[in-house]
């Protein structure tokens, strides 16, 4: 489980002056679960999922990780937390650090000390998986942006992390490979073997998960499933959130139309 306590985070400047973000902010997200964030720039989604795998650290309260505790002055459980918490960064060049693809996706299970046979074999299946193929012994920045998007999710999933978190990183994708990643969210999550969280701009997406927080100015908006979120269109905060189509064309239905009763009748394709 992943569990804020009573967390004041933020950031710091160089004259120490703070930034407050979140305040007063607690949350629990259970094993398993599958968890869309949404909100407008500025909510603090990033700030809340860069605290659980300790890119960023409370001013006071606590985050824990299952039994693992990071706090404002002990950040001893940092590298155990990361082992346990993968993060796919919206922007792909951020996390990308080595020479070629296939040493890529070697890299972090090299930091796990993992067999060389066992390492190959996930590196190959990672590179099948994410259309690498053909690309192994390219140097990472000649790929394109959507290339190195799914160099960034295939060098985070291979090292099978309990957690992961994804950060906006559809973004860059074309539609078959944002279905393909949003099927593998889909197939991670459905044995609860991992926890996904997706940070999204597409209400679609959000669909998808079991469970949508909303956030507005470092508060939670609103916490559900996300069709009873979309319902209430009226709480959502504006700007920086919308529902999907769908929900809006039943909502202007059943104004006029008492036959109008069910919104899975107008649902389309959860992956598009």
């Amino acid at each position: 489980m992943i569990r804020f306590d009573n967390l004041c985070a933020g950031y710091s400047a160089p004259d120490g002056s703070r930034e407050i973000v979140l305040e007063n902010f607690s949350l629990e997200i259970q094993k398993g679960e599958f968890v869309a964030i949404m909100g407008a720039n500025g909510s603090g989604k990033s700030t809340l999922v860069r605290l659980c795998n300790g890119l960023l650290t409370p001013f006071s309260g606590t985050v824990s990780i299952d039994e693992l505790l990071i706090s404002a002055t002990d950040h001893n459980q940092i590298p155990a937390v990361r082992r346990r918490v993968g993060m796919v960064f919206q922007n792909p060049e951020n996390q990308i650090v080595s020479t070629t693809v296939e040493r890529e996706i070697a890299f972090g299970l090299e930091n796990l000390g993992l067999a060389h046979g066992e390492m190959q074999r996930r590196v190959d299946k990672a590179l099948q998986q994410f259309d690498l193929e053909k690309l192994r012994q390219q140097p990472p920045a000649m790929l394109s942006g959507g290339e190195k998007q799914r160099l960034a999710v295939a060098g985070v999933l291979v090292m099978q992390p309990a957690y992961i978190i994804f950060d906006e990183p559809s973004s860059l994708l074309d539609k078959a490979h944002r279905k393909k990643l949003l099927q593998m969210m889909q197939t991670l999550q459905r044995h609860k073997q991992h926890t996904i969280i997706n940070v999204t701009q597409f209400p679609q997406e959000a669909l998808l998960a079991s469970r949508l927080i909303v956030l507005e100015k470092g508060k939670i908006a609103l916490d559900g499933p996300p069709k009873e979120i979309f319902f209430q269109l009226e709480k959502l905060p504006q700007p920086g959130i919308g529902s999907p189509i769908e929900f809006q064309v039943f909502h202007e239905l059943s104004r006029h139309y008492d036959q109008v009763t069910n919104i899975d009748d107008l649902l389309l394709p959860p992956i598009i």
